[in-house]
């Protein structure tokens, strides 16, 4: 029979690994729309290169469709332009050797080699050498009576795709700021949660909800990652798209509110470490929970107002509020100088992910 702290032990291990019903539910609707994007990037490119070209089976336009756009969320046009040239120096390459050398061994590993030193010459992205690496593999394993249209017959098929990929990437039919709110309302939320558990355990200390929290506080690493990516896709679209370079302000907000969140979740951590072996022999302190309690539910309205696209200035006065009362000075009892120390580290870095400037920021702590 397991112990409550042995379940919470493996709970962590597949929370942090994103493994479970649950998050795989979430993972699938949440690349519903991409899938269904690139699905119909890959049936457009392979029309098209059927049209304009003439060729009866065009199917290295769809390969370099979907290869080029992905599935993911957060496309970015830069990574698709890189992955489109990957494929079609890969695949030209490919044909080029296959019609005047056959294929075999030898012509596989010459290929692969000068495949790799051009891609690297080229761009210091990896993405770009292994697709042009493995599409050339693959042209040079296909019979050459795969090929259709002549001698660069696939390779004109995969630039029609890469094409194609790159206009799907800059005219995805959604808002670009959407994914980047969603998740950092999600994100910072859940760090309120986890507050709000660490806040209970200085009431009424109990060690297995802290190491909960202490799991859920680690498992944010992986949206963190996530919105951090989708920021960059959502910036590099918005500077292709003219019509939508008028919400680059906002990205540039919520990409240094990843970053604070990162730090602010970081000192979470610290403290929830703090506070498992603060639970395991009973400490607790009324003052500080509600202190923590009432951080918990400021960050949850930073994670409404940033979720919303609204600037966090209401948030910032309750966050402010709160500081004040973090003083360290005079603090005899060190256990709760460090806590408080760590508290004032959070709330510093909530401060400046909810817009505040760093000289605000630490002004916020020296009010009377």
């Amino acid at each position: 029979m397991t112990s409550a702290r042995e379940d919470t032990r493996w709970q962590a291990f597949w929370r942090e690994r994103g493994i479970g019903a649950r998050l795989g539910y979430a993972r699938v609707a949440s690349a519903l729309g991409p899938i269904a994007w690139v699905s119909l990037a890959a049936g457009v490119a392979y029309a098209v290169a059927g049209a304009m070209l003439g060729h009866a089976y065009p199917f290295f336009a769809a390969v370099a469709a979907f290869s080029a756009l992905g599935f993911s969320p957060d496309v970015h046009p830069r990574r698709v332009g890189e992955v489109a040239i990957g494929i079609t120096l890969g695949v030209g390459m490919g044909e080029l050797v296959q019609y005047h050398f056959s294929s075999g061994p030898i012509q596989i590993g010459v290929v692969v080699f000068v495949a790799a030193v051009i891609a690297r010459f080229l761009d210091p992205s990896p993405v770009l050498t292994t697709q042009s690496v493995v599409q050339a593999i693959v042209v040079l394993g296909l019979p050459a009576v795969a090929a259709t249209g002549g001698p660069v017959g696939r390779w004109t098929d995969a630039l029609v795709g890469g094409a194609v990929a790159l206009v799907f990437s800059i005219f995805i039919p959604k808002d670009p700021r959407k994914r980047p709110r969603s998740l950092a309302r999600s994100t910072i939320a859940e760090l309120g949660e986890v507050l709000t558990s660490l806040g209970a355990a200085l009431r009424v200390p109990e060690e297995a909800e802290v190491l909960d929290a202490l799991a859920r506080a680690r498992a944010t690493g992986r949206q963190l990652a996530t919105w951090e990516q989708a920021d960059e896709a959502a910036r590099s679209t918005v500077r292709l798209s003219p019509a939508w370079r008028r919400f680059l302000p906002e990205l540039t907000r919520l990409t240094a509110a990843c970053e604070f969140t990162d730090r602010a979740i970081r000192s979470t951590r610290v403290l929830a470490r703090r506070q498992v072996v603060l639970a395991r022999e009973g400490w607790r302190d009324e003052e500080l929970a509600g202190l923590v309690e009432e951080l918990a539910i400021a960050t949850r309205r930073l994670a409404a107002h940033i979720g919303a696209g609204r600037e966090g200035v209401q948030v910032r006065g309750d966050l402010q509020a709160i500081a004040v009362r973090l003083r360290t000075s005079g603090e005899r009892d060190p256990v709760r100088h460090t806590v408080l120390s760590l508290l004032r580290s959070v709330v510093f870095d909530l401060l400046r992910a909810a817009g505040a400037d760093e000289a605000e920021a630490t002004r916020a702590f020296t009010r009377t």
